[in-house]
């Protein structure tokens, strides 16, 4: 492997695992503690529309996929609430019509998109610069953000009613699902629009078995995160096989393995 860092494409997909996995250790933490793990599902698909739209209109499909992603993470987070739709609902309604939307767009791209099996399944050994400025973006953004509602977010992971009382919980649950969506976006060129919801989950699964503290786990989750990509990056490159698949089976291998050790901590209700 080492050999193979001569290689520009190499490089950046070390670079693209080590962005990806700092989004979704960290908000990936979110989603595993407050068990809303499938809405990251239902917004991953629901960027499919936002990439069919990028071909269409013949610009960059991250950015399309950020509109689209950020659309139906507020959609699904506003209708639950005010109209008391069930989120599961909401979720399969949003799957469907991303996916279709990015069907229609790109059977209405002039052309042949030849680019588009890397959006389903990730590519990350072909994910070019400009792709990774923009999660580079997207990762700031997150860390600030979370650094700034860290206390909010946890009481409404642990304790939503309680939340409501001492800051605007709709608001919080809105921006963790807009954290899930621009996770989403980092995701999509490593592992594909399909496979998002394994990376966003898997590490902080595993985390959550050995450590009653959200920080600490976020932290395991990343560090987990950065090693799953390198090691499934190493066997792809070693065996020519697809890196984003490959990933996510080093990946959930791993969760298994871990499920064989008795857990040296449970995550305590209302615990930091």
């Amino acid at each position: 492997m080492l050999e193979a860092l001569q290689y520009e494409f190499i490089r950046n997909a070390l670079l693209t695992g080590l962005l990806a996995s700092i989004a979704c250790g960290i908000v990936g933490s979110f989603v595993v503690v407050k068990r809303i793990v499938f809405i990251s599902g239902g917004i991953s698909h629901s960027a499919y529309g936002g990439i069919g739209l990028g071909y269409f209109l013949g610009m960059n499909p991250i950015l399309g996929a950020i509109l689209f992603s950020l659309a139906g993470a507020l959609t699904i987070g506003a209708v639950s609430k005010k109209a008391g739709q069930r989120e599961d609902s909401l979720i399969g309604v949003m799957w469907a019509i991303g996916m279709a939307l990015g069907v229609v767009f790109i059977g209405l791209t002039p052309g042949y998109v030849a680019d588009l099996f890397s959006y389903l399944f990730g590519s990350i050994l072909a994910v070019p610069n400009t792709d990774i400025y923009i999660m580079l973006v997207l990762d700031v953004i997150i860390v600030i953000l979370v650094l700034l509602l860290f206390k909010g977010l946890l009481a409404l992971c642990f304790d939503e009613e309680f939340a409501a009382l001492v800051c605007p919980s709709k608001i919080l649950y809105l921006v963790l699902l807009c954290l899930i969506a621009l996770t989403v976006v980092t995701l999509i060129r490593v592992v594909g629009v399909i496979l998002v919801i394994a990376m966003l989950t898997i590490p902080a699964s595993i985390s959550i078995q050995f450590t009653s503290s959200l920080k600490k786990m976020m932290l395991m989750s990343v560090l987990l995160g950065i090693f799953f990509s390198t090691l499934g990056l190493w066997i792809s490159y070693t065996f020519d096989i697809a890196s984003g698949a490959t990933i996510i089976l080093v990946s959930g291998i791993s969760y298994i393995l871990s499920l064989c050790f008795k857990p040296l901590n449970k995550f305590r209700h209302g615990q930091n």
